[in-house]
């Protein structure tokens, strides 16, 4: 990751008191800036929800949500204190706070509990699975969360990275690139890219979807993260943002058109049925996972996250000894966790 910056006491401070101020100044409703990790698509339907179903406004808050530019993006903006609260990538957290010790920002509900990683390939071009990307070209984005972990994901599948021919590409040029059989796989969210595909008129039947957590990976994927300081001066206001997410989620999975209604207000251009699909996938492979239907939403599994964080250092060499308790807190979940049934 490539993120580097130096976070001042005085920033932080200053920072914090402005957002006192926002909750200070407000008697009925705190206002609450979210910033997603990406566009406004059917994975982010759960958050619109929240909001058109009342649970935020329930809550006293006043959420306002942000799109994001990749995995990578909100991290920043919650560490410097544009935003109090985010959406993203938590091994991109881990890194970032290796690289930024001190930063104020934290993951305290996960919501990937398998990540939706993925090399999305066409059979077409010999992409079939993990075996056949040395000697092809692969597209990559380099804000992208799925390619910062390409490099676990090579290495528990005996890949020669030097043997992939690795092409930069932006968001909007991954799959048309693909579409026209410019790079032979790229990496992406598995629910984003596999429809972007579709949409272009890819034949399903020709696309191959290599999840990299059903090959080695052990990682978490997307939560929401805080900013530290002013989580520590609005516990409650955190604690109940976790509960109407939670909320917008469940509502999602009851009821997925009616959720991406939602989304479709905020984004007109989107189409309501592709996206209530991309929504479904994300729902049924990396949300309502066997853990989270026996432990509820928003917590890690300790020996797992401690599993994630030593297959990162066989690719990233840590600045400093990993410490699990700076990556993520379960302190403003209910103990029982969010059941989603």
């Amino acid at each position: 990751m490539n993120l580097l910056f130096r976070i001042t006491r005085k920033t932080a401070l200053l920072a914090a008191s402005a957002f006192a101020l926002i909750a200070n100044g407000a008697v009925s409703e705190i206002k609450i800036p979210f910033t997603l990790d990406w566009k406004f698509e059917g994975p982010s339907a759960p958050y619109f929800a929240a909001i058109d179903n009342g649970h935020f406004a329930a809550a006293g808050l006043n959420v306002e949500i942000s799109p994001g530019k990749g995995s990578l993006d909100a991290i920043p903006k919650v560490a410097t204190g544009s935003f109090p609260i985010g959406f993203a990538d938590i091994n991109s957290v881990i890194k970032f706070l290796d690289q930024n010790p001190g930063a104020p920002v934290i993951g305290v509900m996960m919501v990937y509990d398998k990540p939706p990683f993925a090399v999305i390939g066409r059979k077409s071009l010999g992409i079939n699975g993990p075996g056949d990307l040395e000697g092809s070209v692969l597209g990559a984005p380099p804000p992208d969360g799925a390619w910062a972990q390409f490099p676990s994901f090579a290495l528990a599948n005996g890949i020669n990275i030097n043997k992939v021919t690795v092409e930069p590409v932006g968001f909007p040029t991954r799959e048309p690139m693909l579409a026209e059989g410019k790079v032979d796989s790229v990496t992406g969210f598995s629910f984003s890219s596999y429809l972007n595909l579709v949409r272009l008129g890819v034949p399903e039947d020709d696309i191959s979807t290599i999840l990299m957590a059903d090959h080695g990976l052990q990682l978490y994927g997307n939560a929401v993260i805080v900013n530290t300081e002013f989580a520590a001066q609005n516990e409650d206001t955190v604690k109940a943002f976790l509960v109407a997410v939670a909320a917008g989620w469940k509502d999602a999975i009851n009821d997925p058109a009616s959720a991406v209604a939602s989304l479709v207000k905020r984004n007109p251009a989107a189409d309501a049925a592709l996206e209530e699909r991309r929504l479904m996938l994300a729902v049924n492979a990396n949300v309502v996972t066997d853990y989270v239907k026996s432990n509820g939403m928003g917590g890690v599994d300790a020996a797992r996250l401690d599993a994630a964080i030593a297959q990162l250092a066989e690719t990233y060499e840590y600045k400093r000894q990993p410490d699990a308790s700076l990556y993520f807190t379960d302190k403003y979940l209910p103990t029982s966790r969010f059941n989603l049934n």
